[in-house]
């Protein structure tokens, strides 16, 4: 079988505030919520469409986005697609489709100003940042597994 790419490239803003949270290894988990704008002619006339994008990363690029981000802002996300399956609280099969991003770089402000330079402390506008190195509240799906150790090598083929 020949090998597939899973490759996602994302620039959006975010739409809420950064969640981080800590697994039991001690590393960090940062979970995003995109929006990513489209425009489509519609007839005579121009229509925003947004696509709502659920973001997963860690370690070291989890804990910046946790630092530096907040809603409005706009990033660059690179990483792949990943789907897992899982039991809700009621025992229900559910699927989540989710992109776990390997790269996280900070673009300028939010749309129009909004939620840029709004905070105190570190989150503030530095343009272009690289972020090196779960689901939404409500949500019944378990975080994400903890892949931080994981290795390519690892996979048998």
């Amino acid at each position: 079988m020949a090998a597939g790419v899973n490759k996602v490239i994302l620039v959006g803003n975010l739409g809420k505030d950064p969640e981080v949270r800590y697994v039991q290894s001690g590393n960090a988990v940062c979970t995003l919520r995109l929006a990513v704008n489209e425009r489509r002619k519609e007839g005579d006339q121009w229509k925003d469409h947004t696509e709502w994008m659920d973001v997963v990363t860690f370690g070291k690029t989890a804990e910046n986005a946790g630092q530096y981000l907040q809603k409005g802002r706009q990033v660059y996300v690179e990483g792949r697609m990943q789907t897992r399956q899982y039991k809700d609280k009621e025992g229900h099969e559910k699927w989540r489709t989710e992109v776990v991003a390997n790269q996280v770089l900070f673009l300028g402000g939010g749309e129009r100003g909004a939620g840029a330079n709004t905070g105190a402390g570190p989150r503030k506008n530095e343009g272009a940042r690289p972020a090196s190195g779960g689901p939404p509240p409500g949500d019944d799906a378990p975080p994400p597994p903890d892949n931080s150790g994981f290795v390519d090598d690892d996979l048998p083929f």
